[in-house]
């Protein structure tokens, strides 16, 4: 069973469930849509605030790679990538950053048969915490790259891009070309996911990963090369580079770490691998497996590329599960779908958003703080009173 993200019919803001899929791609039967309620027409979202010292700038960047042609789209003869660029700014004024394209929200509800279940422009107006294009606060901080799922765009990884930033990292979220539902590229262009129709055996999904750490090497090639594609490229210490992702953007992780030796930790958030990892491991660097408590990625779950990647792992390596969880608690969905008042798919799974968003920020932001920064982290060293639902597994 491959854990990846692809059409469900389910009313959790068409995001927030997704269920196993078998590598041909087929999907269980999902219950007709609710309309949406008023209150969740009327409801205003926001995402929580930052738990870091320092104030958010975000910028919007595009990258094409003219020496690769994209996998999924014949008639393109370059790799396109679009990258929203979190830092710590300096505290002032500034017009916040929009959430998403009503566009990208409307062809994602669309995609999971959820229109009228929540607008559109409801969800692209959630609230966000930083500021467009904010000044820098001086000095050099370690970069995080963030990919998303498979299907979905970089905008569900936006808490958790705003979080690390707030705490001194610089962090690049990175949608990939034709591998979203709805993607907005600069001339007005949505390219919408190509992939989703190509992509259906094992191999596929390998090559997909793969591909998509070419990307992430290519965005690491612009961002600390000579000629920098980011105007405060000079923020970003190269010797401290690591990366996070959910799903197919987690596999994505170990994958790029795999290649590229500049990538020093990594984080697969409920993903599966498939792209093995090497039997020699990742040269002895860090990576934390963090998915749902189920019989998924568990010790001897359904998944099993992650007991064989958990044997591989020849560096500091922690397994953990979050009870409660379901697949998309690793990202936006579960605090935007409280507000919005929208019941749970799986009563099993009733993890509070507020508390899964915390569970996440808190255990992702102490990895990077203890690998690429150095500083103690003991919420990392076994279970904690304050935080129960996080399982530590020592198979």
């Amino acid at each position: 069973m491959t854990r990846i993200l692809r059409k469900t019919s389910v009313a959790v803001l068409a995001l927030a469930v997704s269920v196993p899929l078998t590598v041909a791609g087929a999907a269980s039967a999902s219950p007709t849509p609710t309309p949406a309620s008023s209150s969740a027409e009327n409801a205003r979202l926001r995402l929580p605030r930052p738990t870091g010292p320092y104030a958010v700038g975000r910028s919007t960047l595009h990258l094409v790679d003219p020496t690769r042609k994209d996998p999924w789209a014949p008639g393109a003869n370059a790799r396109e990538l679009m990258l929203s660029m979190y830092y710590p700014a300096l505290p002032g004024p500034g017009a916040r950053a929009r959430y998403a394209a009503t566009e990208e929200v409307r062809l994602f509800l669309k995609d999971r048969d959820l229109d009228g279940v929540v607008s559109a422009e409801t969800v692209s107006a959630t609230r966000t915490n930083a500021r467009v294009d904010a000044r820098p606060l001086p000095g050099r901080r370690p970069l995080v790259v963030l990919s998303p799922g498979f299907s979905v765009s970089r905008y569900t990884l936006t808490g958790l891009g705003e979080e690390l930033a707030s705490r001194g990292y610089v962090v690049a979220a990175v949608d990939h070309a034709y591998e979203s539902v709805g993607a907005r590229f600069p001339g007005g262009r949505m390219l919408t996911c190509l992939a989703c129709e190509k992509a259906r055996t094992k191999e596929d999904f390998e090559r997909a990963t793969v591909g998509r750490s070419r990307d992430v090497s290519f965005v690491l090639d612009r961002l600390t090369g000579r000629r920098p594609a980011w105007r405060h490229a000079h923020l970003i210490d190269r010797r401290r580079i690591g990366m996070a992702g959910h799903s197919l953007g987690g596999a994505t992780a170990a994958s790029t770490m795999a290649r590229d030796p500049r990538m020093r930790a990594g984080v697969n958030m409920d993903g599966s691998f498939a792209d093995p990892v090497p039997d020699g491991g990742l040269g002895g660097r860090p990576f934390l497996m963090l998915g749902t408590d189920d019989q998924t990625h568990r010790p001897g779950g359904e998944d099993e590329t992650w007991d064989r990647t958990w044997r591989r792992l020849d560096g500091w390596r922690r397994w953990l599960t979050v009870a409660g969880s379901d697949h998309f608690t690793f990202c936006d969905v579960p605090v935007l779908s409280d507000q919005l008042g929208l019941p749970r798919s799986d009563p099993r799974q009733g993890l509070p958003g507020t508390r899964s968003d915390k569970i996440i920020r808190n255990y992702v932001g102490a990895f990077f703080d203890l690998h690429l920064r150095r500083v103690p982290q003991p919420l990392l060293d076994g279970p904690s009173r304050n935080n129960p639902e996080v399982r530590f597994h020592t198979p």
